[in-house]
């Protein structure tokens, strides 16, 4: 590796950063990120902080999981790459979907289609979802539901079902027949209705209403994240999910779960459906199916889609669809190894304790700052932190203010992670008590200098 002189002199000329404008990237450097141990990060200059972001959602394991390490660098020697298109498969491919259904086998989901990480898995599921309804006779079924708010990657699929507009408006005209319902966000929303149960059931008025305009016999499947995740941590009533099923179910529409941030025990439940009760018909995961050691995803569906593949006589249910690294060997051995040291740990039950010690420590931080309009969280690692710069008006807070905050927090000992005017967490499921309180602190820092 080439010294730091070299490094800083050329961080960020010649790498374009996803989710950033090049030139804020030439004026303001990114942090050089150069080790890490459990679940701290240390920079190039040698601070050391809590990772409270866990690397994007993802590094569930922490940083210092010698398992999947060793397991990926086995496999590398072994079989370090074939293909897994039709005609060939490899020893940790056929393992590692084995693992993957027996995890979410309570989900109810029985089949498994690897991909390259969360957008992957996401386009694998509304093209599967269409392709569903044409092979079961329903072709004009092409139209997709979400929710505002709601993140589900970056390709044109994804995009286009996505609820927030700085991933679409640069890159529109978008997929056509894609339709936004309300979010469950209780802090904002069309209705000005504060209780999350009455919210729930103006969302499913909504979503009843925008199906009949459509025609339920066009709409092929509702997609949405149990908890939305880069939307700000909305965290939706207990009833919510549940609604969507039903409505669902009363329409021939297909449910796809997006787990991609919700999967793997970061909810406090080893899914994001499973905490809400509901069985989805397919769901969508990627980041802690590795946590974040190797890049991998994965679409899964139910019996009731797998069947209508599977018993297909029309010669149509060829999934023409895939990638170059769908299965790859090594990514399907830190697979296994990922999933058999996440419920070795047992990673949900600390997810669920360290979440709520989060929640309520920032809860009291609320009550300190007035810049804090809402705080949200409290059902696993997942937190978001809203500031606003006049509470009465839910002014949203300047940038200015935003970055002043999460720099002192950094320097504090915490990185934390901006989406516009939330503060928003997901540390990793391994994070100790001790811990926790190092983000509060670095946390109290950065509202203070405020």
């Amino acid at each position: 590796m080439k010294d730091d002189n070299f490094l800083k002199e050329n961080n960020a000329r010649h790498l374009w950063h996803p989710m950033g404008a090049p030139a804020d990237a030439h004026s303001t450097p990114p942090k050089i990120i150069k080790g890490a141990e459990g679940v701290k990060i240390t920079d190039i200059d040698g601070h050391s902080t809590v990772d409270a972001v866990g690397g994007l959602w993802c590094v569930n394991l922490g940083y210092s999981n010698d398992v999947v390490k060793e397991a990926i660098a086995k496999q590398l020697y072994d079989l370090p790459y074939y293909s897994a298109f039709a005609g060939t498969s490899n020893p940790p491919a056929i393992e590692a979907s084995y693992a993957v259904r027996e995890f979410f086998e309570a989900d109810g989901m029985t089949r498994v289609f690897f991909t390259s990480g969360g957008s992957d898995s996401v386009e694998t599921a509304l093209r599967l979802a269409r392709q569903y309804h044409r092979l079961r006779g329903e072709p004009t079924r092409t139209k997709f539901l979400s929710l505002k708010k709601g993140y589900h990657g970056t390709h044109f699929g994804g995009a286009s079902v996505n609820g927030n507009n700085r991933f679409r408006i640069n890159y529109e005209p978008l997929l056509p027949g894609c339709f936004h319902l309300p979010s469950p966000y209780t802090y904002r929303n069309p209705f000005n209705e504060t209780d999350p149960a009455k919210l729930a059931q103006n969302i499913a008025a909504a979503m009843e209403d925008e199906i009949a305009f459509q025609d339920p016999r066009t709409i092929a499947a509702f997609i949405m994240e149990p908890i939305q995740g880069a939307g700000g941590v909305i965290v939706p009533d207990a009833s919510f999910m549940k609604l969507m099923r039903e409505i669902c179910d009363r329409h021939g529409i297909l449910l796809i779960s997006d787990e991609v941030i919700t999967g793997f025990g970061r909810t406090g439940d080893w899914s994001g459906a499973r905490h809400w009760g509901v069985q989805p018909d397919m769901m969508t995961t990627a980041k802690g199916i590795t946590s974040g050691y190797f890049p991998v995803g994965a679409c899964m569906v139910g019996d009731k889609v797998a069947e209508v593949f599977e018993n297909d006589q029309t010669g149509e249910a060829g999934i023409f669809h895939g990638y170059t690294y769908s299965a790859h060997p090594v990514g399907s051995a830190a697979v296994v190894a990922c999933l058999a040291e996440t419920q070795r740990l047992d990673l949900k039950t600390n997810a669920a304790a360290r979440g709520t010690q989060l929640y309520e420590g920032v809860k009291k931080l609320a009550e300190k700052y007035d810049i804090i309009g809402d705080v949200r969280g409290g059902h696993g690692l997942m937190t978001g932190i809203e500031l606003v710069s006049d509470a009465s008006a839910k002014t949203p807070m300047d940038m200015a203010t935003m970055k002043k905050v999460h720099e002192t927090t950094y320097q504090a000992g915490a990185m934390v992670r901006l989406g516009m005017h939330n503060i928003l967490m997901s540390p990793p499921l391994t994070i100790s008590e001790t811990e926790v309180d190092t983000i509060l602190s670095a946390l109290d820092a950065g509202f203070s200098a405020a």
